[in-house]
C-alpha cells in the first residue's frame, strides 16, 4: 500500500519536472499539432500546440516504476514485460506522430499499419502470460470461470489492441484523455494490489500519478498534446494490466469513457455506410456534445466523473466477486 502511494507521488513529481522542459524543447523545434479540417471550428486555435508529450509521461512513468519495484523487489517478469510493453507501444505512436509531424498533417501511419503494430506489441504480455501461467488462459465473471484454453490469446490481444485504440479516440479535447484516464488506473491499482499484484498495483499507480502530472500542462487552454505517442501507450498498458491482473471483464467499467468512445465511432460509421444518415453530429462522441453546445471544459469534467463513477463501481465489482457475493 505505502509503495503504490511512493509510485503515484514518484510518477507525479517526475512528470512535473519533465515537462517544463520538454515543452521549451517542442517549442523552439516547432513541433506542433496539426487539427483536422473535419474537426469543430473551435479547434482551429489548437494548431500548432506542442504535441508528443507522451515521451514525458511515459518517461515519467518508467522511471517511477522502476525505482519503486526495485524498491520494493517486486519487480518481477510480469512487470517487466508490462514496461517493455510500454515502451514498445510508445515508439509505435510516436512513429505515427513523427509521419504526421514531417508531413505538417495529420495523416500518420496507415489504419492497417498502426493496427500491425499494436497487434504485435500486444502479443508480448499475451504470450508471456500463456507459457508462463498456462492455468490463466480463463475468463472470470463472478461465480463463473470460462476455460477459453488456445482462444484466449486471441481474445488478450483484442482487449489491448481495442484498450489502445479506445484511449487514443478519447484524446480528441484538453485534459480529457488525462483526465479519464487517472480514476481508471487508480482503480486498476487497487484492484491489483487486492488481487495480489503488488507489481501492476505500482505501475498503474505510477501512470495515475503521471496523469495528473501531466494535467497541469494539459488542462485547457492545453500547452502540450501528448499525442498518440502517449494515447496508444497508455491505453495499450490499460489492457495489458488488466489481462495480466485478470481482470479482464472490469475494463469494461474502468475505461466505461473509451469504450463510450469507441463505440460512438463504431454506430456512426455502420449508421452512414447501412443508411446514409448520422446517428451522431460528429464522432467520438465527445464532439458530438460541443456541437450541441457544451463548452470543451465541460464536457471534459462530465465525462471525467462518469469515468470517476465507474471506476469506483469497478472497485466495488471486485470486492463483491472476491468476497462470493456475486
Amino acid at each position: 500500500m505505502i509503495m503504490t502511494a511512493v509510485a503515484f507521488l514518484l510518477g507525479l513529481i517526475l512528470c512535473s519536472l519533465f515537462g517544463v522542459p520538454y515543452i521549451d524543447f517542442l517549442k523552439k523545434k516547432m513541433i506542433g499539432q496539426y487539427v483536422k479540417e473535419l474537426a469543430p471550428e473551435n479547434h482551429a486555435k489548437k494548431q500548432g500546440t506542442p504535441t508528443t508529450g507522451g515521451i514525458f509521461i511515459v518517461g515519467a512513468i518508467i522511471m517511477a516504476s522502476v525505482i519503486v519495484l526495485s524498491l520494493a523487489r517486486e519487480m518481477s517478469t510480469l512487470a517487466l514485460i508490462t514496461i517493455i510493453t510500454l515502451f514498445f507501444y510508445t515508439l509505435a505512436g510516436f512513429q505515427d506522430d513523427f509521419i504526421k509531424i514531417k508531413g505538417k498533417g495529420n495523416d500518420g501511419l496507415t489504419p492497417r499499419g498502426k493496427l500491425f503494430r499494436q497487434i504485435a506489441i500486444a502479443l508480448l504480455p499475451t504470450m508471456t502470460l500463456v507459457i508462463s501461467h498456462p492455468e490463466a488462459c480463463t475468463f472470470t465473471i463472478g461465480h463463473w470461470t470460462i476455460n477459453m484454453g488456445w482462444f484466449y490469446p486471441l481474445f488478450a490481444v483484442f482487449i489491448i489492441t481495442g484498450a489502445s485504440n479506445a484511449y487514443n479516440l478519447t484524446d480528441g479535447l484538453d485534459g480529457l484523455a488525462a483526465g479519464c484516464g487517472v480514476s481508471a488506473f487508480i482503480a486498476a491499482s487497487i484492484i491489483s494490489l487486492c488481487s495480489g499484484h503488488t507489481d501492476l498495483a505500482i505501475i498503474s499507480a505510477s501512470v495515475a500519478g503521471a496523469l495528473i502530472g501531466f494535467l497541469q500542462y494539459n488542462k485547457p487552454k492545453a500547452q502540450v498534446f501528448m499525442g498518440d505517442t502517449g494515447s496508444l501507450a497508455i491505453g495499450g498498458l490499460l489492457g495489458t494490466i488488466a489481462v495480466l491482473g485478470k481482470f479482464e471483464f472490469l475494463l469494461i467499467f474502468l475505461g466505461a469513457v473509451f469504450v463510450m468512445e469507441t463505440l460512438s465511432v463504431i454506430i456512426q460509421v455502420t449508421s452512414f455506410k447501412t443508411t446514409g444518415k448520422r446517428v451522431f453530429r460528429m464522432a467520438p462522441i465527445h464532439h458530438h456534445f460541443e456541437l450541441l453546445g457544451w463548452s470543451e471544459k465541460k464536457v471534459v469534467i462530465v465525462f471525467s466523473i462518469v469515468s470517476l463513477l465507474c471506476s469506483v463501481l469497478a472497485v466495488l465489482l471486485y470486492g463483491l466477486f472476491s468476497k462470493g457475493i456475486l
